[in-house]
């Protein structure tokens, strides 16, 4: 059989299923968009609601306006908390400054943050694992003192933790699940009397798309993920895929996606990250037929049917 050498030769892209967003985004985003119809413009939203440039940017054109610090709403102003959550301090420090806040906290992150309250009312030593700087990991360590952090195996050895000390220990929800395994195994090795969160931290949803990536992967040559460098899980996603041995990618938009990635590969693998909206996804496939390819499959996957109700106080009167 002859082969061509075509510039790109790309037959058939492969979807990962599930991908996209997640029931933790859907709601985030849902209560942004609600507050701006109830209340109008601007509605202001203290960092990322969720880790994705265009759907920042459409909230953007529909009067949504960012903020890092509360100091930058103004008196009486109405601000949405991020989806990864907010520690005790923000909490306190809203109410002080006198706003209205819905809270778009993924429930999934609610979850952990009552889980640490337990565990310190219980008197228990906590250690979290999840990634530095990351807003999730600050509104969750923010919900008591003195949480130790750790990002690696090598972390759980340099604890300082009086071996006695009654342990508990919690996650952030968008991490790498066999990273996530290794470092608890290390926890458990030096501190055997650990206890663990009722049920794992980590969440349905990135559980799903590292699974279905682990689906994709052998049947690919190259894997595309569709998410935001900020991304927490989206990053991960692409991680999974290059442990599998095939490059990975990571594209914020159709725009990023380079013909030479595509250089002989056959089947080409494509998600996207819990906060990366399908629309991207659709935006992605239209480049690479661009670049050649001809057909679209979706494989099978788990179907996930999570959906959250939004905070009272956001649904817009009927009219009677």
């Amino acid at each position: 059989m002859s082969h061509h050498t075509d510039s790109v030769a790309v037959p058939e892209v492969l979807l990962a299923n599930p991908r996209g967003f997640c029931a933790g985004v859907d709601r985030a985003i849902d209560i942004v968009e609600h507050a701006l119809a109830r209340f109008g413009a601007p509605i202001y939203v203290r960092h990322e609601i969720v880790h994705n440039t265009y759907v920042v940017n459409d909230l953007k054109t529909k009067g949504a306006v960012f903020v890092e610090a509360l100091e930058d709403v103004p008196h009486g102003g109405t601000v949405v908390f991020s989806a990864h959550g907010v520690s005790q301090a923000v909490r306190a420090q809203a109410q002080g400054l006198g706003l209205q806040v819905f809270d778009a906290t993924c429930p999934l992150v609610t979850k952990v943050h009552v889980e640490v309250a337990r565990m310190r009312r219980e008197g228990l030593e906590i250690v979290m694992i999840g990634h530095a700087g990351h807003p999730e990991v600050e509104g969750t360590m923010g919900q008591a003192d003195g949480i130790h952090l750790v990002q690696t195996v090598d972390d759980v050895a340099r604890l300082s933790i009086a071996s006695g000390s009654p342990l508990a220990f919690v996650t952030q929800t968008t991490l790498s699940v066999d990273d996530a395994a290794e470092i608890v195994a290390a926890l458990r090795a030096r501190f055997p009397q650990v206890r663990e969160p009722k049920k794992q931290d980590i969440c349905y949803a990135t559980q799903n798309r590292q699974d279905a990536v682990k689906v994709l992967s052998p049947q690919v040559d190259v894997v595309i993920v569709v998410g935001s460098p900020t991304s927490s899980n989206s990053n991960r996603l692409r991680e999974v895929a290059l442990r599998m041995g095939k490059p990975a990618y990571m594209v914020d938009s159709a725009d990023d996606v380079r013909a030479e990635w595509l250089q002989g590969a056959r089947q080409i693998g494509l998600t996207a990250g819990a906060s990366a909206p399908e629309a991207l996804v659709e935006q992605v496939i239209a480049r690479l037929k661009g670049f050649g390819a001809v057909a679209v499959r979706q494989l099978d996957g788990v179907t996930e049917s999570v959906q959250f109700p939004l905070p009272r106080g956001l649904l817009v009167k009927a009219e009677t």
